[in-house]
């Protein structure tokens, strides 16, 4: 195919700028270091280059590789970056190696693709009869390799780029006779509920709610270490069916889920199932109608129940995290579709859970947290103060993972209006019940000796090797109280609080993490 050479500059190795086309004849050789026909051609080119007056540029399509091609063929030929592909697309490259020869305007005289000896010799005669070059040392044919801008993912891309729509993502054609939602099934882009097709129209909508751009990187998803770009999470929530208001939640929460301190990874690979739960506060919970109150952690409130399921589509279908691939979790959890839901604040005299992670009052917020189970329905209607109150409580959380593994880590505890009078009529802080907590659940090392009831439990060899003071010594249900977090939330009637199980928590498992909502 015959192309009009447009005019262009990029940067050779040693930051050298080039323009094209030059005032005279030149010649484009477009390459990939991985490529053995590319490989088979550079000593050509080097030679087209020195030894002739044509001006000869190789736009090299990835930097490691430009440099790794030069070293290999200590080439003086300017090798040109053209790693983001935008020359290669412009070209229409399909196959490389493409050498174009062109005139000083910039028309296309001559071209070949891959190499087909005849033709390559034929080439030099016309254009370089100076150079002697033994063309039985070279192959009668090799084919060329694909071009890396014409990789369907990365095409797209350039081509939406190259027209200046907002979208990047890859467009699927899907045939008039089939089902869409059968569709999203059967590509494995579901949870296993039905979800929304992403229709260009419905992802542009999507990012109004946003004023970051389309193409910036949020954060870097596991395991495939993928970007996870806004456009992207923005297909995920409108898979999810989330409102556009709800977009600037979803990606602050994709941030928190990613850093090093959550650790996605271990989060959705442990076979125990754990899976984040995330708790909103601040001004945005009104703005999106967050449900706080009655059903808070159930059904029936489309922002608490897309919020949570965008995020673990966007854990899936970015990151690659699918069940019977890396996610190994042995029985799973209803978490794993998602939960989402806001902290009640006006309800509570005590400071809101972002207020105590260090933000302003008036700041959007949402903290994740790593949970295996829950929420864990505490059921008590007839403690009648604070003391006893959150006393029957930590009993309660002493279930966690089992009664006898103490020293826990992280727990959320989700406590309902009528619970929070009890403890409020005593002033009761949240300080207060997490020390209560911690006391009423304290064993001596000696109660926690694995026996013939269950062999969970500090090791009887190891027990019977300890004196009866250190056996004597007992020791919280968590391993500090700073592991208790507590929120409010649920409807005025009912003496019914909840908590979830934390998974492993600290630098080997997860810590909660809380992110700034931003528009």
């Amino acid at each position: 195919m015959s192309v009009s050479c447009s005019p262009f500059s990029l940067t050779d190795m040693r930051g050298n700028p080039h323009s094209y086309p030059p005032p005279t004849k030149s010649v484009l050789v477009f390459f990939k270091d991985d490529c053995p026909t590319c490989d088979l051609v550079m000593p050509l080119i080097e030679r087209l280059h020195s030894e002739t007056t044509l001006d000869v540029f190789a736009p090299g399509q990835t930097a490691v590789g430009n440099q790794a091609m030069v070293q290999r063929h200590e080439l003086t030929v300017p090798v040109l970056d053209d790693s983001d592909l935008k020359m290669s697309f412009a070209y229409d490259i399909e196959t490389v190696p493409l050498l174009i020869v062109a005139d000083a305007e910039g028309g296309e005289l001559d071209r070949l693709v891959g190499f087909e000896r005849t033709q390559w010799r034929d080439f030099f005669d016309r254009h370089a009869p100076q150079i002697d070059v033994d063309w039985n040392r070279f192959p009668d044919w090799r084919p060329g390799c694909g071009s890396l801008s014409a990789d369907p993912i990365v095409n797209a891309r350039l081509r939406a780029e190259a027209e200046g729509r907002p979208l990047r993502a890859r467009k699927l054609e899907i045939a008039a006779d089939d089902d869409v939602h059968e569709f999203m099934f059967d590509q494995g882009y579901s949870d296993g509920l039905p979800v929304v097709p992403p229709t260009a129209e419905r992802v542009l909508r999507m990012l109004t709610g946003t004023h970051r751009d389309p193409q910036q990187v949020v954060a870097t998803i596991p395991p495939n270490l993928a970007p996870a770009t806004v456009e992207k999470i923005a297909i995920n929530a409108v898979l999810a069916g989330c409102t556009a208001e709800t977009l600037p939640v979803v990606i602050a929460a994709i941030e928190a889920v990613c850093t090093d301190e959550f650790n996605i990874h271990g989060v959705t690979a442990t076979t125990m199932g754990a899976s984040p739960v995330m708790v909103l506060n601040g001004p945005i919970r009104d703005r999106i109608g967050m449900n706080m109150k009655l059903s808070a952690l159930g059904q029936g409130t489309r922002a608490n129940a897309t919020i949570g399921r965008a995020v673990r589509l966007a854990v899936r279908n970015i990151g690659g995290a699918r069940p019977g691939g890396t996610e190994r979790s042995t029985l799973g959890n209803p978490m794993k579709f998602t939960m989402c839901f806001a902290e009640w604040e006006e309800r509570s005299p005590w400071e809101p859970l972002h207020v105590e992670r260090g933000f302003a009052a008036d700041d959007s917020v949402v903290t994740v947290f790593a949970m295996t189970s829950g929420p864990s329905l505490i059921v008590d209607q007839t403690s009648r103060s604070g003391p006893q109150l959150a006393g029957s409580i930590g009993l309660c959380m002493e279930s966690a993972h089992h009664v006898k593994a103490h020293r826990s880590g992280d727990a959320l505890l989700v406590i309902s209006p009528e619970h929070l009078d009890t403890l409020s009529r005593d002033a009761y802080t949240k300080q207060d019940v997490r020390d209560r907590i911690q006391q009423v659940t304290s064993k001596s090392l000696r109660e926690l000796v694995a026996d013939d009831t269950s062999g969970v439990g500090l090791d009887a060899a190891a027990a019977a090797r300890m004196s009866d003071e250190k056996l004597n010594r007992r020791l919280p249900k968590f391993a500090t109280g700073d592991n208790i977090h507590i929120v409010v939330a649920g409807s005025e009637a009912g003496k019914f609080s909840g908590f979830f199980h934390g998974w492993a928590s600290g630098p080997m498992g997860s810590m909660p993490v809380s992110k700034k909502i931003e528009d």
